[in-house]
């Protein structure tokens, strides 16, 4: 990616992130990083690195090989039509970020030679922890390939089929504001057994990543490892039955329900 030159338009919080991501990765140039913002003031704090902040959507498209739409669903079509007089089909490419606007839908103003993703990374890209779950039309292995670096550098990418976007959207997306919420309820919960709200919150903040380290090195399924710790009239195995009481799970699963009907709804 050293050398392509990259535009995000309608660079918000997600946006953000990802330019975050990718100005930490050793093999991106600053220099062709563009944002665009009808407000940028948030993002001229970039500028010293030599990332360009601009207010035009259209100097910023002519320029760049790689297009990154971070707008708002309902913005779309409406920037697609914005720039649609400078874009090059058979050398630029345009990855949308946003949920639900399928490729069908943006194809009916893009040229339909164009190289087209679908992308939902998460706000982890911030990081560098990102996942990504991407899926594009018009495309080589070599353009494949160029995508998923873009967004490896920023966590790690999977391809999927476009009918699962939303799906990926609700898991990877949304999930991460689920993740957020059970570890505040947890650091409530220890602040109320005794920990005072700091403390608390270094405790829960290593046990979930050092949850997640787990899962993904010993490639466990999370009840294994909850055997582990889960002993005989323990006070785990209590903790957990009376979370089940409570309905932990069902509100879980009902919750990552009701985000997804939110989106198929629209």
């Amino acid at each position: 990616m050293i050398h392509q030159k990259i535009a995000i338009l309608g660079c918000g919080n997600l946006g953000t992130s990802i330019a975050h991501g990718l100005l930490e990765s050793e093999n991106f140039e600053p220099n062709n990083l563009t944002l665009t913002r009808r407000n940028p003031n948030s993002l001229y704090e970039l500028q010293p690195l030599g990332v360009k902040v601009l207010t035009d959507n259209v100097l910023a498209a002519m320029e760049a090989d790689i297009l990154i739409l971070g707008v708002k669903p309902y913005n779309v079509n409406h920037i697609l039509k914005e720039i649609k007089s400078v874009l090059k089909p058979d050398k630029q490419i345009i990855v949308s970020l946003a949920t639900g606007v399928t490729l069908e839908e943006m194809y009916e103003v893009l040229d339909k030679k164009t190289t087209l993703y679908r992308a939902m990374p998460n706000i982890a890209a911030d990081i560098k922890e990102s996942v990504t779950c991407i899926c594009g039309s018009n495309s080589t292995p070599e353009i494949d390939e160029s995508i998923k670096k873009l967004f490896n550098s920023v966590g790690f990418s999977i391809t999927i089929d476009e009918s699962l976007m939303e799906a990926a959207t609700v898991l990877g997306a949304c999930g991460i504001a689920y993740v957020l919420r059970f570890m505040r309820a947890m650091i409530q919960g220890g602040i109320q057994i005794g920990f005072d709200a700091k403390t608390a919150n270094l405790i829960v903040n290593q046990t979930v990543k050092g949850a997640a380290e787990l899962m993904i090195q010993k490639q466990m399924h999370p009840e294994e490892a909850i055997d582990k710790v889960t002993t005989p009239k323990g006070c785990t195995i209590v903790g957990l039955n009376e979370m089940e009481h409570q309905g932990f799970s069902a509100a879980m699963v009902r919750g990552v329900l009701a985000s997804y009907e939110k989106i198929e709804k629209k």
